[in-house]
This record gives C-alpha cells, sequence and structure tokens, in this order.
C-alpha cells in the first residue's frame, strides 16, 4: 500500500528546523499570492509552463505536487514566493524550506522529462513593489535524486505509521456502530442525508429540531462515510466553543463505542485563547516557546496524537511539557488528526487554515457546519473592513519620520474620499482611486519600517493601523455588488471632523462558494434554516445541494404555543405594553410556578419590563441579562435554573441564553417572546433590503422577517429538549398570527392563534 504526501507537507516535515519565527509577516492574502504567480508567469516567454503536475515514488511513497513554473528555453524551473517587505529580513529557516520545495521539484521533473541537468531558481515577488528578486542554482538530476530520495528516507518511518493508521482507522470505521442502542426519531434521517451527501459529493441543508442528537448523528454518519467513500479528513465548524465541547463529547462517544478505534481528535482554539507568552512577539527571540520550535516539534507531535484526543486542554499540556506553541502544535497536529474540530473562521474565512491546508495537500474532506444560521452574519463579519481616520490621526504623532509622508497623504486622501459620488442610500458608488493609492503607499512604509525594526519595539497603535489597512485594502481589490462603501463623519479629539470608512459585505455568497467547492460534502445543520431558498442564496450554495426538513421526535401536545394578539411589542407601543406583559407573566406564574425566560428585542425593553414586574409582584424571583456579561456571570444566570425552581429569568432575544443552551426537564417549564425579533431599521439595514430586493426579489423577507424568526423559533426551542419535558411558549404581538410568520415557525407546533386574556 503506498502513502501519498504532498511536496511541500514532505519538506516542512523533513527540512523544516529552527524556530517557529512570525516576524518576516503579514504574509499575502491567497488572492494576492495568485495574481503574483499570475504576474511572474505573464513576464515570462511563450514556452514557459505554468501549474505543471508532477509525482514520483520511492519505495512506498509517491510524492506529488504541482510546480510554479518551467521555463524550457532556459531549462530553468521557478519556486515563486510571493512577499511583503525586506526580502533581507526573511529567516533563514524559511529560506532553507524554500529550496527544499524547488530541489524535490527539480527531480521530479527532471525524472518526468529525462532532464539529465537543470537550473533551479527561486522567485521571491514583492506584492507592495512587483519587483522580482531571484536566487539560482544548477542541478545535475543525480543530486537531486539523491536529496529526494534523502527526503523520503526522513518520512518513511512516519509514513509507514501513517499508513498503519489509516488501515486501522479506515478498518475501525468500517466496522463502526451507532454509540447508542437505537436512533431517535429524526436522528437515523438526519444521519443518513449525512452520509448520502458524502457518498454523492452533494451539500446538504439540513433543518433538524432541538433535542434529537443532532451533533452524534452528524459526527458518527460522516466518519462511517471516511472508508467507502475515501475522506482524509473530518472538520466540524461551530459557532461557539459550547458546540466544540458537543463534538467532542460524541467523538469520545464513537471512541468509547469501539475501544480499538484509533480515531485521532483535534480541537482548535483562537490564538490570544491559546497562547501563553501574549506580552511576547512570535519568534525565537521573544518567546521560549516559539525558540527551536521546529527541533522540539517531532516529539510534541508523536505524544499529541498517540493520546488520540487532543482538545484544549490537553493539547496545552502536551505543549508545554515539551516547551512549544500550543496554538502552532495545534495546527500541526490538524494535518494529520482524522476529525478536527473548530470555529466556522478556520474554514470560511479568507485566510482559513483548514481550507488551505486541504488545498495545498490535494485533501479528500467532509465538512459539519453546527448552528448554521449563524453563519450569514459570521460570513458578513468576516468579509467587512472599516477603517478609521481619527485612529491614523492619532498614530501620525507616535510614527516615525521615514512614515509620516505617507502617512500624511494617506490623511489627504480622506477628502476625496468624503467627495465621492454616493448613491441615493448615502453608501460610496466606489472608493477613488487616489484614496486607494494612498492606502496603498501608506501600508507599504509601515511594512518597511516595521520589517527594519527591533523585535517587540514597535508601537502597538502603529501595528493596528497597518493590520487594519492591510484587511481594508484586500476587501477594496475584491468589491463588488455584494458588498457596500459606507462613510460616516463624526466629532474628533483634534477639533477637526474625522471620518469613517467601512466596506460592509451584504451577501457573503460569492465568498464562502469556492469553500463549499473545496470538500467532497458539506452538511451544514440547525433547528432554523427555513426557508431553504435564504440560506442557498445568501450563502451561495451549488444547485444541487440536498434539502432535509427532519420530522420531530416531539409530540404537539408537549408543547402549548400561544399567540398574544392583543399586545403590541412596535416600537411605538412598548412604554404602554411594559404592564401588560408583566401581567401576563405573572398569571401564567400563578397558574404553575416554575423557571420561566422572557425575552425582548433589546436591553432596553428588558429594562422596562423587568422593572414593572419587579415593582408590581415583587414576591416572583428575578435574575437579568445585562449588558457584556462574561463566561461567569453568564453561568451564573444559567445555575438560577435549577430543577424544581421557580422564578424568571428576563433575556435577549438572539444574546447568550437564546439558543445553545439546554434546560432539561422541570429547569425551564415556558417562555414568553415579546417581539418579532426584526432587526432594527437604520441606514445599513435598509441598504441590505434595498440590494436583496434588486439580486433576489425578497428583501424584507431576507433582511427582516426570516432573520427574525430565526432567533424566536431558537428562544422557544429552550423549552422542549426531550420528550419526556412538558412547557408553554406565548409569542407576543398579533403578527404572529399573519400567514407568513407562521409559516416560518416549526411545522410540529400547534399554535393557538387567538388573543389570551
Amino acid at each position: 500500500m503506498q502513502y501519498t504526501v504532498a511536496v511541500r507537507t514532505l519538506c516542512e516535515f523533513t527540512a523544516k528546523r529552527g524556530d517557529l519565527d512570525l516576524r518576516f509577516t503579514p504574509t499575502p492574502s491567497a488572492q494576492e499570492g495568485m495574481a503574483g504567480h499570475q504576474l511572474v508567469a505573464a513576464r515570462r516567454g511563450p514556452a514557459y509552463e505554468t501549474e505543471i503536475s508532477l509525482r514520483g515514488e520511492f519505495e512506498q511513497l509517491a510524492v506529488r505536487g504541482r510546480a510554479d513554473g518551467y521555463d524550457g528555453v532556459l531549462n530553468r524551473l521557478e519556486e515563486i514566493k510571493t512577499h511583503r517587505g525586506d526580502l533581507a529580513r526573511q529567516p533563514a529557516n524559511h529560506r532553507h524550506l524554500h529550496w527544499a520545495q524547488a530541489r524535490v521539484y527539480g527531480w521530479l521533473i527532471c525524472q518526468a522529462r529525462g532532464l539529465q541537468e537543470i537550473k533551479l531558481a527561486l522567485v521571491y515577488f514583492d506584492i507592495a513593489t512587483q519587483e522580482e528578486t531571484v536566487f539560482e542554482e544548477t542541478h545535475a538530476s543525480a543530486s537531486l535524486q539523491a536529496f529526494f530520495e534523502s527526503c523520503c528516507r526522513d518520512f518513511l518511518a512516519w509514513a509507514a505509521q501513517e499508513l498503519a493508521h489509516r488501515a486501522g482507522r479506515d478498518e475501525g470505521l468500517a466496522a463502526l456502530s451507532f454509540p447508542h442502542p437505537s436512533f431517535r426519531t429524526g436522528q437515523r434521517e438526519l444521519a443518513e442525508s449525512v452520509y448520502r451527501g458524502a457518498a454523492t459529493g452533494r451539500c446538504v441543508l439540513a433543518q433538524a429540531p432541538t433535542g434529537i442528537g443532532k451533533t452524534i448523528a452528524t459526527v458518527f454518519s460522516m466518519l462511517k462515510a471516511a472508508t467507502p467513500h475515501a475522506l482524509d479528513k473530518v472538520f466540524y465548524l461551530t459557532a461557539k466553543s459550547t458546540g466544540r465541547r458537543l463534538a467532542l463529547d460524541a467523538a469520545q462517544q464513537v471512541r468509547d463505542a469501539a475501544p480499538a478505534l484509533p480515531l485521532r481528535v483535534v480541537e482548535l482554539v483562537a490564538r490570544d485563547k491559546a497562547c501563553e507568552h501574549r506580552d511576547k512577539a512570535c519568534h525565537g527571540d521573544a518567546c521560549p516557546l516559539a525558540k527551536g520550535f521546529y527541533d522540539r516539534l517531532p516529539a510534541a507531535r508523536s505524544e499529541g496524537l498517540a493520546s488520540g484526543r487532543m482538545d484544549a486542554q490537553a493539547l496545552r499540556s502536551v505543549a508545554l511539557k515539551h516547551q512549544v506553541c500550543p496554538y502552532y502544535l495545534g495546527q500541526e497536529l490538524s494535518r494529520w488528526a482524522d476529525l478536527v474540530v473548530g470555529d466556522y473562521n478556520y474554514w470560511f474565512d479568507g485566510s482559513a487554515m483548514l481550507h488551505a491546508m486541504t488545498l495545498g495537500d490535494e485533501l479528500r474532506v467532509g465538512v459539519l457546519v453546527d448552528e448554521a444560521h449563524n453563519l450569514v452574519e459570521r460570513a458578513r463579519a468576516m468579509y467587512s473592513a472599516g477603517l478609521d481616520q481619527a485612529a491614523l490621526r492619532a498614530s501620525r504623532s507616535s510614527a516615525p519620520a521615514g512614515v509620516r509622508p505617507a502617512l500624511d497623504k494617506w490623511n489627504r486622501g480622506w477628502n476625496a474620499l468624503r467627495k465621492a459620488q454616493k448613491r441615493d442610500d448615502g453608501t460610496l458608488e466606489a472608493l477613488p482611486t487616489s484614496f486607494v493609492t494612498a492606502l496603498k503607499n501608506a501600508a507599504t512604509a509601515l511594512e518597511t519600517y516595521f520589517a527594519e525594526t527591533a523585535p517587540g519595539s514597535a508601537d502597538a497603535q502603529l501595528q493596528q493601523l497597518y493590520f487594519d489597512a492591510l484587511a481594508f485594502q484586500r476587501l477594496a481589490e475584491s468589491f463588488g455588488s455584494h458588498s457596500v462603501i459606507e462613510l460616516a463623519e463624526q466629532a474628533s479629539a483634534y477639533g477637526k471632523p474625522a471620518a469613517t470608512v467601512r466596506i460592509q459585505n451584504l451577501i457573503p455568497a460569492s465568498f464562502l462558494r469556492p469553500r463549499f467547492a473545496a470538500a467532497r460534502s458539506v452538511t451544514l445543520f440547525s433547528a432554523t434554516l427555513s426557508p431553504p431558498r435564504y440560506y442557498l442564496d445568501m450563502l451561495g450554495l451549488p444547485d444541487s445541494t440536498a434539502w432535509i426538513d427532519v420530522e420531530s421526535p416531539f409530540d404537539p401536545a408537549q408543547l402549548e404555543v400561544q399567540v398574544v394578539r392583543r399586545i403590541s411589542t412596535r416600537f411605538a407601543d412598548r412604554e404602554r405594553s411594559a404592564a401588560p406583559i408583566a401581567r401576563l407573566i405573572a398569571d401564567r406564574y400563578a397558574v404553575q410556578a416554575g423557571n420561566y425566560l422572557a425575552f425582548f428585542s433589546s436591553f432596553d425593553y428588558l429594562d422596562l419590563v423587568a422593572a414593572e414586574f419587579q415593582r408590581s409582584h415583587p414576591a416572583v424571583p428575578v435574575w437579568t441579562q445585562v449588558r457584556g456579561m462574561d463566561e461567569s456571570s453568564r453561568q451564573a444566570f444559567l445555575e438560577r435554573f435549577v430543577p424544581g425552581g421557580a422564578g424568571v429569568g428576563f433575556a435577549v432575544l438572539g444574546g447568550s441564553f437564546g439558543e445553545g443552551i439546554d434546560l432539561r426537564g422541570d429547569r425551564l417549564v415556558g417562555a414568553f417572546v415579546a417581539t418579532l425579533g426584526l432587526p432594527q431599521v437604520n441606514a445599513r439595514n435598509e441598504q441590505l433590503k434595498a440590494r436583496l430586493d434588486d439580486v433576489f426579489g425578497a428583501g424584507y423577507d431576507y433582511t427582516y422577517l426570516v432573520p427574525g424568526i430565526q432567533k424566536v423559533v431558537q428562544a422557544a426551542g429552550r423549552v422542549i429538549r426531550t420528550q419526556e419535558d412538558r412547557g408553554i411558549v406565548y409569542l407576543i404581538d398579533d403578527r404572529f398570527g399573519r400567514p407568513a410568520v407562521r409559516q416560518l415557525l416549526p411545522a410540529w407546533w400547534r399554535v393557538r392563534a387567538e388573543a389570551v386574556g
């Protein structure tokens, strides 16, 4: 049996040594990198070939990859690297790795074309200046073959281990049984849809009710599909840390059900949470966990993978034992893991690590997206960026003399921004060329300064300005009808008015579409994915995507749903609605004392009704969500919902307590939803409405109605969590009786449309 490895992976494994060093950063984006490669290729002659697929073998190892470019006239193979800043600051181990890649590709093309000798060139293309720096070597094919075989020998022991692991994993997964005695109602249907998606190479959009065990169903079925459909890895992506924990628990259930199964599970956490030395820069001269990172990595990697389950805590323990960075150890282990659990951004963000790894290593992956109704807003945030003129002015005061002229020109460029042509909705038609040019020049000046600055001495405010400028510049280069440019004036501490400009993404579909195409199958699941057309349109899912609405395991008799028509929660009616809502809650509490949640559209509305309730019914225990609650405060809020307890928790719809919490049995017996959850009518949402009307003909529904009712259903879903639960939900507003609203509510609900009073 052969083990196939990408050229890049082979070289990183065998040739990467020394310190972890991120000083030679930031690297160009993937889009900038592709553009740079194209520019270099365009400068070559007609005989120049690009993206040459190559393959070689050594014993049971197959090595594959795509060489960047080959000039048949010059007999020169080029390894092209895009970069920013002074090349002289590049760490030596980076160059060493690049030469290793060039030499491996050199042998592969010599072998493929019968060449006895070849020139190898490292071509460094500066994104900012568009200048090339070229280093060239000439090699006999025999020396390149020797280098290739040496790399392969260094990797063979690992390859043999990986082959054995893959064989054992595939055998174990093929024999794997569901880790519970039977499937719940709807659970089998969900599991089968995930499996069929992997089998056919289609994406799946699955609406599945809360309480059926979505996490274990999806994890089990995608793992079960791995052997027959040759999946290299499964990625489980979540919006919140609670989702990661559920996925890790599901993976442990699979492992417990099959103790002999060698399943490797890795949890990825955010860099700021994994970092042990937040006050230190990521290089060996500053951080002890970066010093000699690649020299100590093999032992840490072996121990981590041998343990099987590497959640954040276990990963940190192994990392500190071997004195390596936990964050980057997690990234390395994900390359060899079977199941990787992490946030959405690891696959969907513009610089997503798992997506890049999948493309670079030509992996076949299955992706699971938990609570997928959150992805629209999260993706909008990923592909939006803003700049603040006041921050620019404040940074100028601490900027070195060599940078100030570029910052001054950029500051003057804001004048052109203010004069730019605006649309009827107040957004800009486009960014003025003079502003973009000044922005790019300022970013170039800043990156030159940082490249030449002593490690750790750069001003933090200036660095943030630089990163903001780069993020904005990258989105400016891909600006289109999917986004708008917002310009606003604000007061300034410097006596002059300052402006803010933001590229706000409205429709993330064009950015996400390649992410769906890169996976064998992506299953997106949630209790609220209606109507499916909304998600297909907004997320850019393929036309072949399968839609499934999983049958609920709950009996309609478990949940009483009542629409309270006589109380309006419209903004103009909120003051006079406080007393009737307070009475409604108190009346229900008098009928059945127990734990209730009352949801409102804002903290102001929540405070208004909570104050009225406490004034008029002081004997009833009350606890409220407040702005900016930390994790311990949120936990304390939830701990008030004790079994057999009684009281009312007041919370904001769409907030921390509106989804993702599990209050089973009589920990929660009812909920009051005093709003349709419609987003605020403001300039941005009206822009969004107009754009979605133009593109999809569904401006109001896509902007207001669907996102609002989605939050209502999520909040109401806190009440019934198991087939033993019983409870009541009050939907407070006459608009809940409208057909357009009712059709977005779960089909298993039996809604009493008459007023209550």
